[in-house]
């Protein structure tokens, strides 16, 4: 498995320890979408392992990404849009954290960065 993805699934058991609920086929299939199926699928699995940690605005999750700023706030329209975070306060001073239906829905997460890791290790051969 990639590194930065086993670090990411290593958060999120770590997060839920024994709080792993089965999620419904939609949420499944909505994370899969978000997370795997997508161009900026592991930019926006970066930046939820970093909202794993600590709340971040747009700024600090640019600066520890490494990442454009408009870049970043593309994908938390993303995110945001698809409910896997909620915002606090207002204009400048907008801080972004996990919402409450990703927070319920972490293994579903963890599906996904495994179907993410086959995704990018899959060598395709040719007969």
């Amino acid at each position: 498995m990639d590194p930065q993805l086993l670090e990411f699934k290593t958060q999120i058991a770590i997060r839920t320890s024994s709080d792993l609920r089965k999620p419904d086929k939609h949420t499944r299939k909505l994370l899969f979408y978000l997370f795997t199926s997508t161009r900026g699928g592991f930019s926006r699995l970066r930046i939820i392992a970093l909202l794993l940690q600590q709340p971040l605005n747009t700024n600090q999750l640019s600066q520890h990404l490494d990442l454009d700023y408009k870049a970043i706030q593309h994908h938390l329209r993303v995110l945001e849009k698809n409910n896997m975070i909620s915002k606090i306060g207002q204009k400048y001073g907008i801080t972004y954290r996990l919402s409450n239906f990703l927070e319920m829905n972490l293994g579903a997460l963890i599906e996904a960065i495994e179907k993410l890791d086959t995704k990018i290790n899959h060598k395709k051969t040719y007969i």
